[in-house]
């Protein structure tokens, strides 16, 4: 298939996990209706971003996957052909849990999982207290519509992950993620910050030869003190964008790409084919120094 029509949902959550499993199904199907082939869905998107806070209580937000909600999707994306992309709590068993986002295929088969690898803990992001890191290894979806490749949110910051994924085979590289400004913030830093998380993605886009999808959040959370910014965007396999969603509104919307022109910038910006690879043993050093 050489031309994929990819739908982004950007939407805000509220305290119902329910509320938002039903909301989030409404906006797949007004991506379907819109042409939608693929739809992606944000980070943790049946609930509020609980890892503001150290709580056990929200381990109670986690299932099984797959679970209740895959089965759910997986009856829409059979109703609609559509590939969904749902980034979900996962608890595997007792005392065990991922941050885990599951693909459905078009006829509403469970493809399997990715559990995201790298877990972060900033403020108001203590994602190591609830998340154990991924064992699955960087995972390549082969679907309907495409060979996808899915990152989770602070994925996005780390080349070696993308470039594994895309020597795997992906076609495109989905980053459903949460992320977004301190209310307390100046403006330039919340800019700097923003052009340095799409910049970095483009990036990958750019080093790979694939587009990239990314799916954040919208909206105030964790009682005013966070603003998700939103800005969700795909940027095709050059690294040029092709979307890019507002700051502070929902959004619904499905873009065309062309995957035909990953082959075309990688026969003329060969960076795949330039790669020196018997060189790259140090990257598995944590730093090289004599130690």
């Amino acid at each position: 298939m050489s031309k994929v029509k990819v739908g982004l949902v950007q939407m805000s959550c509220v305290s119902d996990k329910q509320a938002n499993l039903d909301k989030a199904i409404a906006k797949v199907r007004d991506a379907a209706a819109q042409g939608a082939q693929i739809v992606c869905l944000q980070e943790l998107f049946t609930s509020l971003y609980f890892c503001d806070v150290e709580d056990y209580d929200n381990f109670n937000l986690a299932e099984a996957i797959p679970g209740p909600s895959t089965d759910a999707l997986s009856a829409v994306a059979a109703e609609l052909s559509v590939v969904i992309i749902a980034s979900l709590f996962e608890k595997r068993t007792a005392g065990l849990y991922h941050n885990t986002t599951a693909v459905l295929d078009a006829d509403g088969t469970y493809l399997g999982k990715y559990r995201k690898m790298h877990i972060p803990d900033d403020p108001a992001f203590y994602e190591k207290f609830y998340f154990t890191p991924g064992d699955l290894g960087y995972k390549v979806f082969s679907t309907k519509f495409g060979k996808i490749g899915i990152l989770i949110c602070w994925d996005q910051w780390y080349p070696e992950a993308s470039r594994i994924t895309a020597l795997m085979g992906a076609e495109m590289l989905f980053y459903p993620t949460a992320i977004g400004w301190a209310t307390d913030q100046d403006e330039e830093t919340n800019q700097d910050q923003y052009n340095a998380w799409q910049t970095i993605q483009r990036s990958h886009a750019v080093a790979n030869g694939v587009p990239v999808i990314s799916v954040n959040r919208v909206g105030f959370e964790q009682d005013g003190a966070m603003k998700f910014w939103g800005g969700s965007f795909v940027a095709n396999a050059q690294g040029k964008l092709l979307y890019l969603a507002s700051h502070d509104q929902e959004e619904v919307k499905v873009v065309d790409i062309d995957l035909n022109e990953s082959d075309y910038f990688r026969k003329h910006w060969p960076f795949l084919r330039d790669r020196r690879v018997e060189t790259y043993s140090p990257i598995t050093k944590r730093f090289i120094d004599e130690d």
